[in-house]
């Protein structure tokens, strides 16, 4: 095979995972009621209305635990043959908002898939995982648009951290999370996030 063939054909291939993850990623409905994304860079108050989800409890680094808390998730909707949804949810510790967290990167991560609706329940659920009932919340969020590091996640918490002091009449009452909205083979550059900080007034 000659090389402009070959490069020829590494680019088909390319370019057919790019449209497959950007389809995944778009196809992927939110749950019932669910707010829209929030656009990259923009801080609001958003309200969530109650929601069910599966959640699996990750312990490590909590850079990893989406990562490693997909698979056992992705067996739980696959076992039940429960359709996926977007976003996929990351509860982070408390402790995150401390101000020496970035010394301390590990800890308990809870990871859930959220169902379409509350009218979903799984026939089996395995020992690892949590079907929980969420009732309906207020959060602060800000969007978010690039890769899905950690250091992204501790970087708009503390874009979160100091909206709140600017409006202190806002309390914290749960803890940060983050919103997965595409899957890993959508680029880097074009995946969207959120990172959310429920509150009360």
């Amino acid at each position: 095979m000659k090389l402009q063939h070959l490069f020829l054909l590494v680019g088909v291939v390319a370019i057919a995972a790019l449209a497959v993850g950007v389809y995944h990623a778009s196809s992927a409905p939110l749950p019932e009621g669910f707010p829209s994304p929030t656009p990259p860079g923009q801080i609001e108050i958003k309200q969530y209305p109650g929601y069910r989800r599966a959640t699996y409890r990750y312990q490590g680094e909590l850079s990893q635990a989406a990562n490693q808390s997909f698979y056992p998730l992705y067996q739980h909707i696959s076992a039940n043959e429960i359709s996926m949804t977007a976003p996929v949810e990351t509860r982070y510790p408390s402790s995150t908002l401390d101000e020496n967290s970035r010394l301390n990167a590990s800890g308990e991560a809870q990871v859930s898939f959220l169902y379409r609706n509350s009218q979903i329940y799984p026939d089996q659920v395995a020992e690892n995982i949590e079907v929980e009932d969420i009732p309906p919340m207020t959060v602060v969020s800000v969007g978010l648009q690039g890769g899905y590091s950690y250091q992204s996640y501790q970087e708009s918490l503390q874009r979160l951290k100091d909206w709140l002091t600017d409006h202190p009449q806002y309390q914290v009452i749960g803890q940060p999370r983050r919103f997965f909205y595409d899957g890993p083979y959508t680029p880097d550059g074009i995946k969207r996030s959120e990172i959310q900080i429920p509150i009360q007034f």
